[in-house]
């Protein structure tokens, strides 16, 4: 694979790089090599051929995508390429980041009309647009705070995940939050698309987990207050409690001390 090259050509030539990247490009490469072999000597052997092609297809891609990662962290860029097509009801430009440092690109409205949406209504909104995301990332639509701030407008599913595997149209369920009615006109930004890593988890049954000292807590467990905070306001009204206390036995009781409450008068 050419990524391969690169690391031995590249990154593994450098002094300055670490060990830990050092250590997987190796690992990684020699790992690719021996499913390889392997399957070259054996796959006429396997009666799902399809199948376990489709595995190491898939493993190849990701070591690829994992690669291109380490490469990216030698050269400082942070780019990955994704493919995207503009479908017959789209207008207007591709996709952009708005600023150098932006997580998130925006998506337009593709309407034939303005859409209103009264309090509480949500929206299937289209954007013409669907994309060949890597092996190994997804796409999150996310609300605009623009439109959250001022409009009460949101994404019902936020954020909202689109797979790697997915090549349909990629549209955004908008909710109005507000208490009026808010047009959504064709054209206008509606979401935003953050381009981010994903695993896959590998699951394993066992018959116990290991304890924490939060252990089945949820839903609150843990307060709604910082806890600072709490003991603060409860030492504040422990305090006024005192005072009160000090001032109400000043004026309505007489001193327990004094000569006529110990008959000395």
């Amino acid at each position: 694979m050419k990524l391969f090259e690169l690391l031995k050509e590249d990154i593994l030539s450098n002094p300055n790089f670490t060990e830990k990247f050092k250590n997987f490009a190796k690992q990684a490469e020699m790992m690719a090599g021996m499913l390889g072999s392997y399957v070259e000597h054996n796959l006429s052997k396997f009666a799902e051929k399809e199948a376990l092609e489709r595995q190491l297809k898939s493993f190849l891609q990701h070591v690829e995508s994992l690669m291109t990662q380490v490469v990216q962290e030698r050269t400082g860029d942070r780019s990955v390429e994704v493919r995207v097509k503009a479908l017959e009801n789209f207008v207007g430009e591709l996709p952009r980041y708005q600023t150098k440092q932006a997580a998130g690109f925006d998506v337009v409205a593709q309407l034939s009309e303005p859409l209103v949406l009264k309090p509480g209504e949500r929206e299937l909104v289209p954007t013409g647009l669907s994309f060949e995301i890597p092996d190994g990332f997804e796409l999150q639509a996310r609300p605009r705070s623009g439109l959250a701030i001022r409009k009460g407008i949101g994404l019902v599913n936020s954020p909202g995940t689109i797979d790697a595997d997915y090549r349909g149209e990629v549209k955004i369920i908008l909710i109005n939050l507000g208490q009026e009615s808010v047009t959504i006109e064709a054209g206008e930004r509606i979401a935003q698309l953050v381009l981010a890593p994903v695993y896959q988890a590998t699951f394993k049954e066992v018959e116990n987990l290991n304890d924490t000292d939060r252990g089945a807590g949820g839903f609150g467990s843990t307060g709604v207050r910082d806890v600072n905070e709490a003991k603060a306001t409860q030492k504040d009204a422990e305090a006024v409690e005192v005072d009160i206390e000090i001032e109400s036995f000043s004026e309505d009781e007489p001193d327990r001390d004094s000569p006529h409450e110990l008959g000395n008068v």
